[in-house]
């Protein structure tokens, strides 16, 4: 089973690559593929055939996948990417943290 650092609805931003610096939320996380979809980021040109009579083809935007390495979570606190740190609540629930100094800011 591998884990990853973001998870669905994360706002995050891109550290590497064509997009760096654009921010953005995770729309799909796949964890056995290691890569995440971010919205309005990494996008490419897709040829769509109709599938139906009368459905209208042609060429398509659409957010590829990339991976998840090359993204941070971005604090809703501090507004900085953040490497995630976790802590354990005194309820005794797991939580992540910000890592930035002065933070410490749950997410």
């Amino acid at each position: 089973m591998n884990k990853l650092h973001v998870k669905t609805g994360d706002n995050v931003m891109i550290i590497s690559g064509k997009d760096k610096g654009k921010k953005g939320k995770v729309l799909e996380v796949s964890p056995k593929e290691g890569k995440v979809i971010v919205e309005g980021c990494n996008l490419v040109t897709k040829h769509v055939k109709p599938r139906q009579m009368g459905q209208q083809g042609g060429i398509v935007k659409a957010e590829a996948a990339l991976y998840a390495c090359k993204v941070m979570p971005v604090c809703p606190k501090c507004g900085k990417p953040t490497r995630v740190g976790h802590k354990i609540n005194e309820d005794g629930k797991k939580v992540r943290v910000c890592k930035h100094a002065g933070c410490g800011e749950t997410f």
